[in-house]
């Protein structure tokens, strides 16, 4: 079973924000030349803010936060963030592959970004929500 589709839009504002509230105040998220000189495609969205998202998702297919038994990603490329108003989109979809006896689902996530996998090995485990 397929679970139903959620966007998320990053722009440089909320690399702000997330730098602000992380502490990481690394230049490659909110300074092209230093991100270019790295040798990245530009300004680049922190990897757990991207895991954030996603997981904002899995939170919302669980039904609450507290249904959530198991969350993990492999970061399998960045997330570019233009220098737009519009900045970028982040896809998640995810699959059912299991529900167990104990009544839990495993699914397998899908993030993407200007269509292509930003995640590798993503998966969740929830419980039905209380």
């Amino acid at each position: 079973m397929e679970l139903p589709t959620q966007t998320f839009r990053v722009t440089r504002a909320d690399l702000v924000r997330y730098a602000g509230a992380s502490g990481d105040f690394n230049p490659i998220h909110w300074s092209d030349r230093t991100a270019v000189a790295v040798g990245l495609p530009g300004v680049i969205a922190h990897g757990m803010f991207t895991m954030a998202l996603v997981g904002r998702a899995v939170t919302g297919w669980a039904g609450a936060p507290d249904a959530v038994v198991d969350y993990n990603v492999r970061f399998a490329r960045p997330v570019v963030v233009p220098d737009t108003d519009e900045g970028t989109e982040i896809a998640v979809s995810a699959v059912v592959r299991e529900v167990t006896e104990e009544g839990l689902t495993r699914f397998d996530v899908t993030a993407t970004c200007q269509g292509e996998k930003v995640l590798s090995q993503a998966r969740a485990t929830v419980r039905a929500a209380r």
